[in-house]
């Protein structure tokens, strides 16, 4: 069941230490008023994931320990109605073609880099689904 605080929550899973920050940053300035957790691993989103119980995951797909695919799995089987944004360096068909196939399902994909004004529509469509 979604949350239904005051303020929407984000859960950012992103091996790379630069892009994290980056991201945090550009998220944290856009939209000030949600409530973001960060990760550095499938595993450790995963367990941030069960504490907090975000609204939106974004994450990237090549991570340590556990893969963002995997994670996202994870995620799905505890809380179905979670929203996903995937970044991903791999922008070719046979990617699509497979995480489609894994059976994991997520809602939009953002090749990298990430073009801000792409993922803060995309966060957008989120929040107001959420807000619904």
């Amino acid at each position: 069941m979604a949350r239904h605080d005051s303020s929407p929550s984000i859960l950012l899973v992103e091996d790379d230490k630069v892009t994290i920050e980056l991201l945090s940053s550009m998220l944290t300035l856009k939209y000030p008023e949600i409530s973001l957790h960060t990760a550095t691993s499938g595993r450790m989103g995963l367990e941030l994931f069960k504490t907090h119980q975000p609204d939106i995951v974004i994450t990237d797909i090549n991570m340590p320990e556990m893969s963002g695919l995997e994670m996202v799995g994870e995620i799905r089987a505890i809380r179905p109605d979670t929203r996903f944004i995937i970044l991903t360096g791999n922008s070719g068909k046979a990617f699509l073609q497979h995480t489609g196939e894994s059976g994991v399902g997520f809602e939009f994909v953002i090749v990298k880099p990430v073009v801000f004004l792409e993922l803060f529509t995309i966060i957008e469509k989120c929040f107001a689904e959420i807000s619904c």
